[in-house]
């Protein structure tokens, strides 16, 4: 089950799908670091390949959040 979530990256509409798990990771880390969850996913989009998807970075990047916890 995925769950979607919309939001704005440079200014275009996008949405992002990941599985719950994935966004309690990120939700934890928008709250923990009293930051936007838009500004949090646009920095992952940044910093990800040019051929990577960006719910592809996104699940990488909770994993190792995960992992260094």
């Amino acid at each position: 089950m995925f769950v979607k979530r919309s939001l704005s990256l440079a200014g275009h509409a996008t949405s992002v799908a990941l599985e719950p798990e994935f966004w309690a990771v990120i939700d934890d880390a928008v709250v923990s670091e009293r930051r936007s969850l838009a500004g949090l996913i646009a920095e992952i989009d940044q910093a990800r390949g040019p051929s990577q998807p960006l719910s592809s970075a996104c699940r990488v990047w909770a994993l190792k959040r995960s992992q260094a916890d």
